[in-house]
């Protein structure tokens, strides 16, 4: 089979740009099928591509940190995915730059010979609108819900319910529900619990709460549902970049996406990550 890789740099990161360029060499030479993303490929003069043309390649190589890899989930889908690692962490991005020819290379060979990968399935987080018709894209990480803006007096009151009984009700910043790759997030820095990747769970998280509850660690197959009142204005957030407005009282569900994220190749050591985490 002739494997169809797609290549996506880290923008105005030229360290990222040359090992996509040393990639594209690469593989090439080993009769792979490689594009790069439009921002890399005026950069480099190699043929280019929007990444959401990405999502029916064999495999996307994503240079950078932990954000832009989050970037290329969104864009791809279930499309396997190997992350490079530029950044400080890396709890996604498992390969540091030196070792990235050769481990590219490999997978590319092993996708020749059997047609598949290994990979590591990561669940994704859908919301959507139980009175009205929306979806926000998947989230690898969370979905928050505030209320007009983040910060002090941008607070609403927000009721969280699992499996329909109440869990809490409480004026707060916002609330989180994250999955396991997202624990080390958003919801860290709320003083959210660590989750290790192999758990089967997700967490709510309520930030700056009037009357606090622990977060609360589910079952993924939990039906949480957010309703935040008290305000004029709201929003809900997947990732921190896909957003709806809402217009409270307002109720979201927040359900397992269908389609996962495949992390494909070497994994993050999710310990080592932690060490590096200030």
């Amino acid at each position: 089979m002739d494997v169809a890789v797609g290549i996506v740099a880290q923008r105005d990161n030229e360290r990222a740009q040359e090992l996509a360029a040393d990639l594209v060499d690469a593989l090439e030479q080993e009769g792979a099928n490689v594009v790069v993303d439009e921002a890399t490929g005026g950069a480099i003069g190699e043929t280019a591509v929007p990444v959401s043309a990405m999502g029916g390649r064999d495999l996307v190589v994503s240079i950078g940190g932990d954000g832009t890899l989050l970037f290329v989930a969104r864009e791809v889908g279930p499309t396997p995915i190997l992350g490079v690692n530029l950044g400080e962490v890396g709890f996604l991005n498992a390969v540091a730059p030196d070792d990235a020819l050769a481990v590219v290379t490999d997978l590319v060979a092993e996708l020749e010979e059997t047609g598949a990968v290994d990979g590591r399935e990561l669940t994704r987080l859908q919301a959507t609108g139980v009175d009205e018709d929306w979806t926000l894209e998947p989230a690898l990480n969370e979905i928050l819900v505030h209320g007009p803006r983040r910060g002090p007096g941008g607070g609403a009151t927000v009721e969280v319910r699992v499996d329909g009984q109440r869990y809490t009700e409480s004026h707060v910043d916002g609330v989180l529900v994250c999955t396991p790759t997202g624990s080390t997030a958003y919801n860290l820095s709320e003083d959210g619990p660590l989750v290790h990747p192999s758990a089967d769970a997700l967490v709510v998280t309520q930030m700056a709460a009037s009357d606090s509850m622990p977060p609360l660690v589910v079952e993924p197959t939990a039906e949480l549902t957010l309703t935040i009142s008290g305000t004029e204005s709201a929003y809900a957030i997947s990732d921190g970049r896909n957003r709806r407005r809402l217009e409270p009282p307002a109720t979201i569900s927040v359900t397992l996406a269908d389609d996962s994220v495949t992390l494909a190749g070497p994994q993050a050591d999710f310990f080592d990550g932690l060490d590096k985490l200030e």
